[in-house]
């Protein structure tokens, strides 16, 4: 029976998620499997993995192949890099506590060039949200300006019209007072 590490998809359309299982290479897709170890959701910034880490070893261990994407989610996991130190181990290039040094270190940089990514992406998206918020700001100063000159504007015609107002009846009185003498 060829066993493989696959993906099986679950969620709605345009926004799956994913199982990661032990199947038969000859049960369909989202059919039977032997066991779940993990999943993956490529939906999120980074894609989160959750990965029972020793069940995938063992099915490593045991001949297990994964598929394409499975390789790359294991790999990233670092499976394939303990698969890859316990062979050295059972060879012996090297003893277990070296391989457990080995795997610690090659964690340690994982995970720093993870919080890197992450960092960077929160520094982007901080810098986004500020540089929009200039310009929203530079926006409201111009309507504000604009808004200002046309009251300005207003109040001028406002001010003309009274004037023009309390001098019309000036006017009148004038051209009145004359014909009454």
């Amino acid at each position: 029976m060829p066993v493989k590490i696959r993906l099986q998809r679950h969620g709605r359309k345009g926004y799956a998620y994913y199982h990661i299982v032990i199947a038969d290479s000859r049960a369909p897709r989202d059919g039977k499997f032997i066991e779940r170890i993990g999943s993956y959701n490529p939906n999120t910034d980074p894609a989160i993995v959750n990965l029972k880490f020793d069940r995938a070893l063992y099915w490593m261990q045991v001949g297990a192949q994964p598929t394409d994407t499975t390789r790359n989610i294991l790999s990233a996991e670092g499976v394939l890099m303990k698969k890859h130190l316990l062979e050295g181990v059972k060879k012996g290039a090297f003893d277990e506590t070296e391989a457990e040094k080995r795997f610690a270190a090659w964690q340690t940089s994982k995970e720093s060039k993870v919080n890197k990514t992450k960092e960077q992406i929160a520094a982007d998206k901080a810098a986004a949200t500020k540089a929009r918020h200039t310009a929203e700001v530079e926006v409201n100063k111009a309507k504000a300006a604009e808004l200002a000159k046309k009251l300005a504007e207003t109040k001028a015609a406002e001010a003309e019209a009274q004037v023009e107002a309390t001098q019309a009846p000036e006017e009148t009185a004038e051209v009145k007072a004359p014909a009454a003498e």
